[in-house]
């Protein structure tokens, strides 16, 4: 009778570690799934270009900047805030952008505007 006691007891404990190790392994196929699915960093860049475009009605020209942050991603958007002419005298603009791990636009700031022309003073000091 014991025995009998000693096989179910071996068996319940093999059920048990069973089934931890499919959790586990279901656990791990879901997190590598959901890194599957976070935008890469040229899609992260259309996105933000895109959302900025859309909240502002600039046209954005160009990313000076770009980075992947603690809490997502952090880029600077230069874009055309006045067309002029000659070209060279164009209002431009930088934008800090700010948006989640999956790319979505979280806040936007202008840091600096300049004309098309000018270089920044001292090498790109602000």
């Amino acid at each position: 009778m014991s025995n009998t006691r000693n096989t179910s007891q071996s068996h319940n404990s093999r059920e048990s570690q069973d089934n931890q190790d499919s959790q586990e392994t279901q656990e791990n196929t879901d997190k590598h799934a959901a890194d599957d699915h976070r935008p890469t960093p040229m899609v992260v860049l259309r996105q933000a270009r895109a959302q900025l475009a859309e909240l502002t009605g600039l046209t954005p020209e160009s990313v000076s900047s770009f980075e992947q942050t603690e809490d997502g991603w952090s880029l600077e958007v230069e874009v055309l805030e006045l067309a002029r002419v000659p070209d060279t005298m164009s209002l431009m603009a930088s934008y800090q952008v700010e948006l989640d791990p999956d790319g979505e636009l979280t806040g936007y700031r202008r840091v600096r505007r300049y004309e098309r022309g000018r270089a920044d003073p001292r090498g790109g000091g602000r």
